[in-house]
């Protein structure tokens, strides 16, 4: 699934990803702030309750907790780049938008990309099943191509990383 925009949002680039999900506002809020939860299905679980001025460690780098409104709102800071979930009822369900802040526009197709595969898990985790990292990455280097096409950015970083992934100099 390619759903993510490409965005400005205070002169940086940001990626936008919105879904739609047959569970309420409450449930997607656990999924995506309790550390637990998050661990199953996010690239990284934060250690955080979450609470606003809170600082976390994940993978070796500080973020900060900078909004948390529950179970509407959850905003942080990790490696100077910011991230939030803003969660509202939708029909029966729940309407997710998962914003992105960061500052290398030609990554943006690599970026979103990862995000396109880390999202489709949440779905499944809410309906108590697991999809796996590596299926979920199961056609990265297609999406990333219409990702790139669509943001009107270099394929090349993208191909790299895809490469250094499979352990080979992107000459293939």
């Amino acid at each position: 699934m390619i759903d993510g925009t490409l965005e400005t949002i205070d002169g940086r680039p940001a990626l936008r990803f919105e879904r739609t999900l047959a569970y309420p506002v409450e449930r997607v809020w656990r999924a995506v702030s309790v550390p637990a939860e998050l661990e199953r299905w996010f690239p990284a679980a934060a250690d955080w309750t979450p609470a606003t001025g809170e600082t976390f460690e994940a993978a070796g780098v500080t973020g900060e907790v900078t909004e948390v409104d529950p179970p509407h709102r959850l905003a942080w800071t990790y490696a100077g780049q910011a991230y939030s979930f803003d969660l509202t009822a939708h029909g029966d369900g729940c309407r997710l938008v998962f914003t992105h802040i960061f500052d290398d526009r030609n990554t943006s197709a690599q970026t979103a990309t990862g995000w396109d595969a880390y999202l489709s898990r949440l779905e499944p985790h809410l309906a108590g099943k697991d999809l796996s990292e590596e299926d979920a990455h199961e056609g990265w280097e297609e999406n990333h191509e219409r990702y790139a096409e669509r943001f009107g950015v270099d394929p090349a970083p993208g191909r790299r990383f895809a490469a250094a992934l499979r352990g080979d100099n992107g000459d293939t």
